[in-house]
């Protein structure tokens, strides 16, 4: 238990963050949240909460003042149609992020700080084929990423890797595969695969036109790991002695078809997929968790189907409300 311990969670606003504040706190953390809002769908269950710019070197050395360790999750990032057309930007912003929140751990005796890195800073010809061997660790180098927030992550990994060297700074580094889940975005652009799809299938339900759109041929694959086992595997990092990069995602590969089909199982419906043009990133991407399982003893066990169940059912609520939202209020007259 961490009775005595206390942890800043960075981008605790966001979907990965809000999860992890919550999950700590169970464990008995004092947390302490840091982002630029505040979490969207629910209140933080953090027990302070702080409004800040982390490109700003002074806002960082606030949020890690008196934190025993750092879980750095706070990023400019989003869905492939996001980061796919805003590459100056990420790479600028999460640079700045990642530099003032290292540095400022370590200027303020944090002992521990893992950083959110990302499957994105794999090769490209790695990926070019739908049916593409799964992602080891070791597969990084040489490098090749997918695009500039691929690099960015590439770059946070090294910061870390220098740090520990050179200032004993006991850093850990997650990548992360694909992570859903409730309480995350799920309109706007900066939303995942799986929230869209979940977004797509709930409206055209609604409707009643039973059609979704899907970018691309839909053949492309990835693996996508459930939120409550994200957490879970952070927290066994944070606590193991490993400090080499490590995968963190389920490794079962799906193609967007087969995950728009169960979705739509999820729904209750039978749905009509059309293909249209849009980003699609790599072809194919999948975890490989050999490393994971030797070094946490542990590995994702929330099937698909089952986190897809509980996303949807969230999901669809979100957009049965906007839904209603978005109607015209009915006029009234009285005698």
């Amino acid at each position: 238990m961490g009775a005595h311990k206390s942890v800043l969670v960075t981008g605790a606003g966001g979907f990965i963050g809000h999860h992890l504040v919550t999950y700590l706190k169970k464990k008995g953390y004092r947390v302490r949240g840091v982002d630029i809002k505040y979490p969207e769908f629910s209140a933080t269950d953090a027990d302070e909460f702080y409004l800040l710019d982390l490109r700003v070197p002074g806002n960082c050395l606030e949020a890690t003042a008196g934190v025993d360790e750092v879980y750095a999750l706070a990023a400019d990032m989003g869905g492939m149609g996001y980061i796919s057309a805003h590459h100056a930007e990420i790479l600028y912003n999460n640079s700045l992020i990642d530099l003032n929140t290292i540095e400022s751990a370590r200027v303020n005796g944090a002992r521990r700080f893992l950083y959110a890195s990302s499957a994105c800073i794999y090769p490209l010809h790695l990926q070019g084929e739908a049916d593409a061997p799964p992602l080891s660790e070791d597969d990084a180098y040489p490098a090749f990423p997918q695009d500039a927030y691929g690099w960015e992550k590439l770059m946070g990994e090294r910061l870390c890797m220098h740090y520990r060297e050179d200032y004993s700074l006991e850093t850990r580094v997650v990548r992360f595969h694909n992570i859903f889940g409730e309480l995350g975005t799920w309109e706007g652009g900066r939303e995942k695969v799986p929230a869209a799809v979940c977004r797509k299938i709930a409206a055209a339900k609604l409707s009643g036109t039973n059609e979704i759109e899907i970018w691309g041929d839909g053949k492309q694959t990835r693996s996508f790991c459930h939120i409550d086992d994200c957490v879970e595997g952070l927290y066994r990092l944070m606590r193991s002695d490993h400090f080499e990069p490590i995968n963190l995602g389920q490794d079962r590969m799906v193609s967007i078809n087969e995950l728009a089909d169960l979705v739509a199982a999820a729904a209750g419906i039978s749905i009509i997929k059309r293909h249209v043009d849009g980003p699609q990133g790599v072809r194919g991407r999948n975890s490989d968790n050999s490393r994971l399982k030797a070094v946490l003893g542990w590995e994702p066990s929330i099937s698909l189907e089952e986190g897809l169940r509980v996303t949807y059912a969230w999901v669809e609520d979100q957009v049965r409300e906007s839904l209603k939202r978005s109607l015209p209020s009915s006029a009234t007259t009285s005698n």
